[in-house]
């Protein structure tokens, strides 16, 4: 990595990660979060996470890109997900053990069908 001599090398590298992140947020991708703060993790996320990457695998799916969020505040509802599909608002999801993971996935993910039972407003 070549180092940050001035102002101007620092500029290029913020102006390409500016032009990364616009050009994930255009691709039209699908993305998956999952809150994995201590509280989510205590509540099973971990296994809300591996549901989510075990669906992804055996259904082949591409453009769903799946990250991790630390908590939102809402531990009560823990573990969270979320769902952002291209052009909507983002749906959040309470209580998403492995099989509501699945669930999600398959309805909402796959075939564009929010999951009302679970769906939580923050």
């Amino acid at each position: 990595m070549n180092a940050i001599k001035s102002l101007d090398d620092l500029q290029k590298i913020r102006d390409a990660a500016l032009a990364k992140r616009k050009l994930g947020e255009t691709s039209g991708s699908k993305q998956v979060i999952v809150g994995m703060g201590t509280c989510g993790i205590a509540a099973g996320a971990r296994e809300t996470m591996k549901s989510v990457l075990d669906f992804i695998e055996a259904n082949n799916l591409e453009n769903v890109v799946v990250t991790q969020t630390g908590c939102i505040g809402l531990c009560e509802q823990e573990p969270i997900m979320q769902v952002v599909m291209p052009g909507q608002e983002k749906v959040t999801y309470g209580k998403v053990d492995a099989e509501v993971a699945k669930k999600i996935m398959k309805e909402h993910v796959t075939d564009g069908k929010v999951v009302q039972g679970n769906v939580i407003t923050i």
